[in-house]
């Protein structure tokens, strides 16, 4: 790719970010693509793979802890598929020595206090346990904090995860990566292995310019954790895929939407004071403010670092939205920011196209009567029909805040479910009179009524 020096377009301005990076951080070797629905795909990239192949969008990296985002998917595949349920302690479906309570729900979101890595010092010695000594050394593994108590990374609680797919799919980790997510999604250049197009990755000396390369190393039981190679093109059409399911894969075989829903749900903070980031199911959430969140995942190994994450939310933000970047330095921690600034930029740079209203159908005719304003805890609030669902929101919202949608509940008439939004779950019970006029609604048990009204029932208003 030429050099982007005085290109001010919006793909210019992201290669001069990358540009930058790679040498103000000093990486040997970057790739990053950035990956939207309505737009070709970008890439760039910069360097040399310190071998003698040449730098190009089909050079793979070492993705590291990225590889858990798969490993996550392929949990809630076994769960949506009635093999598993998120809450089952370990031993219901692994033979363990130790730690077999520790439930599916805790080990994806680092929340059981099971320690960072397997027993011995694998990090000194680089050979990682099979999956025999694995499971036979876990009694030595240590539960260093009490389960639920706060988030505890663990690359070992991740590895007895991809254990446990592959043996309720009776396969292995890899094998059952590769049929049911690799091959559906298109990904072809993510592998286990590095193979013949792959980037050297070095440790670069502080105090000089020498680039050391690091040796290759091989996970083994703890492939699930922190394996897997890539391209840049991979992985952004990865993390696009976290961040909108449905774009890419609307049949919904890899997993439905709502399930990426749930993943992407927060179940703990990743630091009690500084509320910057946190973990859902598997996946790392990065809030933006302005209701923008970035879904993924960081990965370290030795001589690598790479990041991976889609945007959901906020003004211009296009369908099917994601970027990563992989580079060749185990220590330019500036690679691990480049994925959000890409991002970011993208949006302000080359926002999404604004699509044009058109009229929809009306409401049925029972819920038209009971659009518009209702009031209910003192509070004023909005019911309206969009995009064929009843809507509310409340009446000071601010305009980005979504709003409760509801869905009827069959064989309830004068009944309808929250399906998302405020009171997610809870019944909406409409009450008419004796010409069939809503004059009463109740919201999580909430009375609303049209007129302000105190908590016994008086209108003080007159």
């Amino acid at each position: 790719m030429t050099s982007a020096a005085g290109d001010t377009s919006a793909a210019g301005r992201l290669e001069r970010m990358v540009r930058q990076v790679q040498a103000q951080a000093r990486v040997p070797a970057v790739s990053a693509a950035v990956h939207r629905a309505d737009r070709p795909l970008w890439t760039c990239t910069a360097g040399g793979t310190g071998n003698d192949t040449a730098l190009d969008e089909q050079t793979r990296f070492r993705i590291g802890s990225v590889t858990k985002t798969f490993t996550a998917v392929l949990v809630l595949q076994c769960r949506d598929d009635g093999l598993l349920d998120l809450d089952d302690p370990l031993h219901r479906h692994l033979d363990l020595p130790a730690h077999g309570e520790l439930t599916v729900r805790r080990l994806l979101s680092h929340t059981a206090g099971l320690q960072r890595e397997p027993y011995g010092d694998v990090w000194d010695t680089l050979r990682a346990p099979d999956t025999d000594q694995l499971i036979n050394e876990l009694a030595r593994a240590e539960r260093v904090l009490p389960t639920g108590r706060r988030y505890h990374y663990s690359n070992l609680g991740m590895a007895l995860l991809g254990h446990l797919v592959g043996r309720v799919r009776g396969g292995s980790w890899v094998e059952v990566l590769t049929e049911r997510v690799l091959t559906p999604l298109g990904l072809t250049a993510t592998t286990a292995a590095p193979g013949p197009r792959a980037a050297t990755g070095f440790l670069v000396d502080a105090y000089s310019d020498e680039a050391h390369p690091e040796p290759p190393t091989d996970f083994g039981a703890v492939g699930p954790a922190a394996q897997l190679w890539s391209t840049a093109t991979d992985m952004a059409r990865w993390a696009a895929f976290l961040a909108d399911p449905a774009a890419l894969d609307a049949a919904g075989r890899v997993l439905a939407p709502a399930t990426l829903d749930e993943m992407r749900w927060p179940v703990t903070v990743t630091d009690e004071a500084v509320w910057a980031g946190g973990f859902g199911l598997g996946l790392i959430l990065v809030p933006q403010g302005e209701r923008v969140v970035h879904v993924g995942h960081d990965g370290a190994m030795p001589g690598f670092l790479a990041g991976a994450y889609g945007r959901r939310g906020g003004e211009g933000t296009p369908g099917a939205f994601g970027a990563a970047v992989l580079g060749s330095s185990g220590t330019a921690v500036e690679l691990l920011e480049l994925p959000h600034r890409l991002l970011a930029a993208a949006v302000e740079h080359d926002p999404a196209d604004i699509d044009p209203w058109r009229p929809g159908d009306p409401a049925p005719p029972d819920l038209r009567g009971l659009l518009g304003r209702w009031w209910g805890e003192g509070f004023e609030y909005v019911f309206s029909w969009h995009e064929g669902a009843l809507r509310a929101r409340g009446a000071g919202d601010p305009p980005g805040k979504p709003p409760a949608v509801f869905a009827p509940v069959p064989d309830q008439p004068d009944v309808l479910r929250t399906v998302s939004g405020r009171e997610n779950g809870e019944l909406l019970r409409l009450t008419r009179d004796a010409a069939g006029v809503v004059v009463r609604m109740h919201w999580a048990t909430y009375r609303f009524t049209r007129r302000q009204e105190t908590f016994d029932g008086f209108d003080f208003r007159g």
